[in-house]
């Protein structure tokens, strides 16, 4: 899996993982969802992911996005 695979399954997991704790726990679990978001929003546009990069230095095969 490279890392462009692995970052969407990474940000699918933690959207999903968070809306299910906003109703389950507590609303304020939304404010993850909304990081996650701006985020894959920033990426977009910059080309910078912060998840990337530690995926890279863990030696994850590189793809075409990062």
């Amino acid at each position: 899996m490279n890392i462009d695979k692995t970052i969407f399954a990474f940000a699918g997991s933690m959207i999903l993982l968070s809306v299910a704790l906003a109703w389950l726990h507590s609303t304020y679990w939304l404010l993850l969802t909304t990081f996650v978001g701006a985020n894959l929003l920033q990426s977009s546009f910059t080309g910078f992911c912060p998840a990337a990069a530690v995926l890279k230095k863990m030696g994850v095969r590189s793809g075409k996005a990062f």
